[in-house]
């Protein structure tokens, strides 16, 4: 389905490499943006994140950076017909790029990265530059966002649960504080698939909570709903 209808705002996945997956839905859903007023997302694909948000904040600015020409098309073309185009800004560049050219930080940092590491590149094509971490590996995502962050702000990310742990041993060599954890399963007697960091520069006790997606039935669990409602039209 190239249209993915959300109850705000629709997004096109129309002819994008990587389309709208659950971890996603669960980031923008959990992600603790609390009161920031400055918004980045790197990586921000057909745009969901922000366009999620941008729903959930009063921020001001969102900005996201695309890599991918076509993609980046079409994340512009879904922050022009949301409700709240005039807070929405897309960029076409590398996230180092962009770092590079920008001179402010931002309260809230938000990512849903490729989430597997290669050793060598066998072909390239935009849905492995999506999903492969060539071009923005786990190290590089954490010290450009250590650049761009406000020393009061914190940014979340989506990743393996395999990598939860590597990634957090890498964050706190690099001064980041581990403020919440979340990891999800399919079901309750299944093994965690991914986990989502909120990281910072505070001195907070670290949260930690597990999020089971459905029921032995296969029915979505309560938590999920809960969690994601204000976007599902089924919930």
């Amino acid at each position: 389905m190239s249209v993915f209808q959300l109850k705000q705002f629709n997004v096109n996945q129309a002819d994008v490499s990587m389309k709208i997956g659950t971890d996603a839905m669960v980031l923008g859903a959990w992600a603790p943006v609390n009161d920031a007023e400055t918004i980045l997302d790197i990586g921000t694909g057909t745009g969901i994140l922000a366009l999620m948000l941008a729903q959930r904040s009063d921020a001001f600015t969102i900005d996201a950076v695309e890599i991918d020409a076509k993609t980046f098309e079409r994340a512009v073309e879904n922050f022009e017909h949301s409700p709240w185009a005039d807070r929405l800004f897309c960029y076409h560049a590398s996230i180092q790029e962009f770092a590079d050219e920008i001179d402010e930080t931002y309260d809230f940092i938000i990512s849903n990265p490729p989430y597997f590491e290669i050793n060598q590149t066998t072909g390239i094509n935009p849905r492995t530059t999506a999903r492969q971490t060539h071009h923005l590996n786990h190290s590089t995502l954490l010290k450009v966002t250590k650049q761009l962050l406000h020393p009061n702000g914190s940014c979340a990310f989506s990743l393996p649960f395999v990598s939860e742990q590597p990634l957090i041993a890498e964050a706190e060599n690099l001064g980041f504080k581990v403020y919440k954890i979340l990891r999800m399963k399919d079901k309750a007697d299944t093994s965690y698939s991914r986990s989502f960091l909120q990281l910072g520069f505070g001195d907070k006790p670290t949260q930690t909570e597990t999020l089971v997606l459905k029921e032995d039935s296969g029915a979505y669990s309560a938590d999920f709903k809960a969690l994601t409602q204000a976007f599902y039209p089924m919930f």
